[in-house]
């Protein structure tokens, strides 16, 4: 069934503990809108700042899979599978948390906020191994074409996801013109504008807004600006 979902930017949540200030585009924590609760197997993307040397103490998940895009800044990452890490924008970091595990996410710098995407996806298989992963990913490789970051299949030069789950960014020249062509035709795509403005099969965007669309159709993106944009395809079931 063809179904479009549109969420601006200025309707998510908000939430600002002074350290942090976050955007949840669905339900998160003391956010909550029965009719904004997940897209398929989505089930957060928040837009988070962290003030300098600040961040999220040891905490604990499982069962998810969690994906972490710097914007701009670094963070410093530190989980209980012995893993030490700096992230910095560029890279992308994913944990299955599978059985479970506690981890700890802090601005690495002293004197510059860091912006971070937070995304988490439902995973195919439940109470896996813990796993990391990490990958610096090339700008010039996503101008005006998709950049496969997030893929379920291994030994490919995405990081492996447990879901049948794809994160693909494009960096868009001003008049350009560029498909998504789905994996699976029964997936839906999540469009997460980061920067400028664009036209998704219609449908204006801005930056930071979201737009579902599920539905057997490639999906057609017009740049109406230079503009940046994610699109996460995950199961709806």
């Amino acid at each position: 069934m063809k179904k479009t979902i549109f969420h601006q930017a200025d309707s998510r949540g908000r939430a600002d503990h002074g350290w942090l200030l976050s955007r949840h585009t669905f339900s998160f924590a003391d956010y909550h809108d029965p009719e904004r609760v997940r897209f398929g197997l989505l089930r957060v993307i928040n837009d988070d700042i962290v003030k300098p040397s600040m961040g999220f103490g040891t905490h604990p998940h499982e069962n998810m899979e969690i994906v972490s895009i710097p914007l701009t800044g670094s963070l410093r990452h530190q989980d209980s599978m012995g893993n030490r890490h700096i992230i910095s924008a560029g890279e992308v970091q994913i944990m299955s948390a599978g059985s479970g595990l506690t981890h700890s996410e802090y601005n690495n710098s002293d004197s510059e906020d860091v912006n971070f995407l937070q995304i988490w996806v439902f995973p195919e298989q439940r109470d896996i191994a813990p796993r990391y992963g990490q990958k610096r990913y090339e700008a010039a490789d996503r101008r005006n074409r998709f950049q496969t970051l997030v893929a379920p299949e291994r030994n490919t030069d995405a990081i492996w996801i447990n879901q049948q789950a794809w994160f693909s960014m494009a960096e868009l020249e001003a008049g350009s013109v560029l498909s998504y062509v789905k994996r699976r035709p029964e997936s839906g795509v999540y469009l997460f504008v980061i920067e400028g403005e664009l036209t998704a099969n219609g449908h204006p965007l801005a930056k930071r807004d979201g737009l579902g669309l599920s539905g057997p159709e490639d999906i057609t993106l017009q740049a109406e600006t230079a503009a940046e944009v994610l699109a996460i395809e995950v199961p709806l079931h």
